[in-house]
């Protein structure tokens, strides 16, 4: 059976302290939601990287590692996923200059500032909307079976 008739379309939401413990609960749970697609190791590996950046941004860089909350929402609609990651955090002031590889705003933290650049390699899509003051929503789109759909 094909991925695109197994699930038409499935939604979650899980919001959690802006705690780095969190990190790891929010990669298992964007994990654990897409596995009833069936995916493959590498594409479970990509979706839980993408998801490990994003809210590590929110916590690191959004609240400065203050109180805060982080939401993430997960959409399956046919064979892609949807992942939103967001935060009520400081925002961002230069979203294209935060975009740049090795660019980071807390080098004292050894932040490697390649984030974004790991989000944009494992997604297909990745957006980016920030205000500063406001916080920052990171909006990722992966299809699942693009390996095996060319083949």
């Amino acid at each position: 059976m094909e991925r695109e008739n197994m699930i038409q379309r499935n939604e979650m939401q899980v919001e959690f302290d802006a705690n780095s413990v969190n990190e790891r609960f929010a990669r298992v749970t964007a994990a654990a939601f897409v596995a009833q697609l069936n995916p493959t190791m590498d594409e479970v590996e990509d979706i839980k990287t993408a998801v490990s950046e994003a809210v590590t941004n929110a916590i690191i860089h959004g609240y400065d590692q203050s109180t805060g909350k982080v939401r993430m929402s997960c959409r399956l609609e046919g064979s892609q996923i949807h992942i939103i990651v967001e935060d009520w955090g400081k925002g961002i002031e230069d979203v294209a200059l935060a975009k740049q590889p090795f660019y980071t705003t807390r080098p004292e933290l050894e932040r490697s500032g390649m984030g974004f650049a790991f989000m944009e390699a494992f997604m297909d899509d990745v957006q980016v909307e920030s205000e500063v003051g406001k916080g920052t929503r990171i909006t990722m789109n992966k299809r699942l079976g693009n390996v095996w759909e060319q083949v």
